[in-house]
Formats: C-alpha cells, structure tokens, sequence
C-alpha cells in the first residue's frame, strides 16, 4: 500500500484516511478518531508510515490500522470478543476497543513484557482509556501470540500484528464459528509475507483468502534481554 495520508492533528490524519478511500466505513473512522495516535506513537505520530517503538518492534502505518479493521468489521460488533495479537505500543487493540463497545471485550497480547507495559501506559494517557481497562473491557497480557490466548477463547476476531512462519492452526482453532482472523504469513519460499484473511464458517470449515503483500516484523520468540 503506498498511499499517504499525513495530517497534523488525529483528526486531520484520520479524514485523510477517509477521503483517500482507506477508510470506507464511519465506524472505523469513528472508532480511529477517538484514540489519539499521539499517545502511542513516540515521534511524528500524525504521519502514514510505520514506526519503531523499541524492543525490534513497530507500530504499523495509519492505513494498515485501517485496513485490519476494514478487514475485521463484521466481527468487530458491539458485544464481540477480539484478541489482537503482537499489541506493540496498544494503539490498535484501543480501535478495537471502540468498535466492540462497552459490552465487548479485547485482550492484546505480546511477548516482551515492556511492551505490555507501555500498550497499558500508552492507554491510561486518556480518561476513557483508563476507563476501559479499569472496568476490564480491555486487558494486556504477555504471552506467545503463535499459541494464541486460549482463556478466554473463543473469539470473534483475530488480529495478528506480526508475521507467521505458516499459517497458525491453534489461533484458527481459537475462533467462535462464525469468526475471522487477519494475520500476515510468510510465503513458503521464504521471499515476501502477505496478508490472510481466514474465515471460520458456521459449521467449523476454514477458508483462507490471500489479500496483499506486506512487510511485518516476525511473530518470533521474544529477543534476549
């Protein structure tokens, strides 16, 4: 996706996203405008691009952000349950948030405990993220995102923020059915990753529709201290 959308404000960002096509539905752009990037990206947050946020990790482009919940909508209802998988710096998993309501529930995961703390940090800069995770409809946890968060399966959506070697039966496994996961995976000759959108049908049967290539940080073990 090569598009750009800087703004200089959340607002302004989150329109361009709008008037360029990469947001086509108000929910999301709704739900994007009220989680201020400037809480979870460390510099220039107003910016279309990927960001490093530390620890080998990044937060990814605006319109990736867009894109995943796009993708995801259907089963990002008010009530609904969503892992978000390689949570980073939390910003995403506060979308979600907003799109499932009060009602709903998302728990973001990762696998560096710094980054756990600062998705949990990042959200407490803001009355209703603190609210949020005060009353429990949000929660950060460390753990492998490849094994999922069995706990509180199932799911009615998954997100996967990093890129797996194959596709990650045991988070298929984690879906209600009817449920949807979007997670990157690297293709089998090891050039390239490109992102999958899995359904899991009514009656447990998986379909895997291949979208685009994109470039993530692995879905890896966490690196050494």
């Amino acid at each position: 996706m090569a598009w750009r959308s800087h703004g200089d404000t959340n607002t302004e960002l989150v329109n361009n996203l709008k008037d360029n096509g990469l947001i086509k539905d108000e929910r999301v752009r709704e739900a994007m405008l009220k989680v201020d990037r400037a809480h979870y990206a460390p510099r220039s947050p107003y910016e279309d691009a990927p960001q490093p946020i530390g620890h080998k990790a990044t937060i990814s482009a605006p319109h990736m952000h867009a894109n995943a919940c796009e993708s995801l909508l259907p089963f990002l209802y008010p009530g609904a349950r969503v892992l978000d998988i390689g949570s980073g710096s939390g910003y995403l998993t506060a979308v979600f948030a907003n799109l499932v309501g009060p009602s709903g529930a998302v728990i973001g995961i990762d696998h560096i405990q710094p980054l756990v703390d600062m998705a949990e940090t990042n959200m407490r800069k803001s009355e209703e993220g603190r609210k949020m995770l005060n009353l429990g409809h949000v929660r950060f946890v460390k753990a492998d995102g490849r094994n999922g968060f069995k706990d509180e399966a199932p799911y009615d959506a998954i997100h996967v923020g990093a890129a797996a070697s194959e596709h990650q039966k045991e988070l298929e496994e984690q879906l209600k059915a009817p449920g949807r996961l979007f997670v990157p995976v690297a293709s089998e000759d090891g050039y390239g990753q490109h992102v999958y959108v899995v359904d899991k049908k009514e009656d447990g049967t998986v379909e895997r529709k291949k979208l685009y290539g994109v470039q993530y940080v692995p879905l890896t073990d966490a690196p050494p201290e």
